[in-house]
């Protein structure tokens, strides 16, 4: 597995919003900024079920994520992967992780009792930076 180098780390492990790009029916990218963290050595994201990046995660498993550090645009990690794993058992504890890190809140406030929170780990194949 590729691995995330230390000299851009901090760029999954601080609360920076990333760009997650996954692939539609017809081959068209879809990109969609979300809360990501680092999880094991892969980047771990959360969404409810029935969403367009669920969809896609699932049927189609390749994505890429980009983190731009918000002090310095020159640099960010670009990191190319496929879904290794997808979880709903943990869904909630994750989307709940999340929103502790991205606004210090004990759980995720914009919950909706209808969804099904998902979680998808994405396993890096290859790791670019700048920066």
């Amino acid at each position: 597995m590729t691995s995330i180098p230390d000299s851009h780390r901090d760029l999954l492990e601080r609360p920076i919003v990333v760009s997650l790009a996954t692939v539609q029916p017809d081959g068209q990218p879809q990109v969609t900024p979300v809360w990501a963290d680092l999880h094991d050595g892969h980047v771990r994201l959360n969404t409810a079920a029935g969403r367009q990046k669920h969809k896609n995660l699932v049927d189609r498993k390749w994505a890429t994520v980009m983190a731009v550090d918000p002090d310095n645009d020159q640099r960010y990690i670009e990191i190319r992967g496929e879904v290794s794993r997808v979880s709903e058992e943990d869904g909630d504890a994750v989307i709940d992780k999340l929103a502790n890190d991205y606004l210090g809140a004990e759980s995720y406030p914009f919950r909706n009792p209808a969804e099904t929170r998902v979680t998808f780990h994405i396993k890096p194949t290859r790791v670019l930076v700048s920066g």
